[in-house]
């Protein structure tokens, strides 16, 4: 955590230093809050994921027979989770390209 702390503020100190508008500011940090935004959907997404697979693959082992309507559900439920985290990035991309606060 300490880690991440310090890297943000290095980057707010390069933001800083140009002693730029607050417009160059706010680009500077939406940069970093969609880098950040990413990269935790992601992990949240990679994580939920194999929760899911792991789980099908434990049912499917119990009982075989259930196996095609397991992986069925579970095709559902990654797609759903992958929906998660392409919001995550439509909502970076509007913050880099179409900022409404700028």
């Amino acid at each position: 955590m300490k880690k991440i702390v310090l890297l943000m503020l290095a980057f707010a100190g390069f933001a800083f230093a140009a002693e730029a508008e607050a417009g160059e500011m706010l680009k500077a940090y939406s940069v970093v809050a969609a880098g950040i935004g990413l990269g935790l959907a992601a992990l949240g997404g990679a994580i939920g994921m194999g929760n899911t697979a792991a789980a099908t693959i434990a049912g499917t082992a119990r009982n075989p027979g259930l196996g095609g309507k397991l992986m069925t559900t579970m095709f559902i439920a990654l797609a759903m989770i992958e929906a998660q985290v392409i919001y995550a990035l439509v909502i970076a991309m509007i913050a880099l390209y179409a900022n409404p606060f700028m």
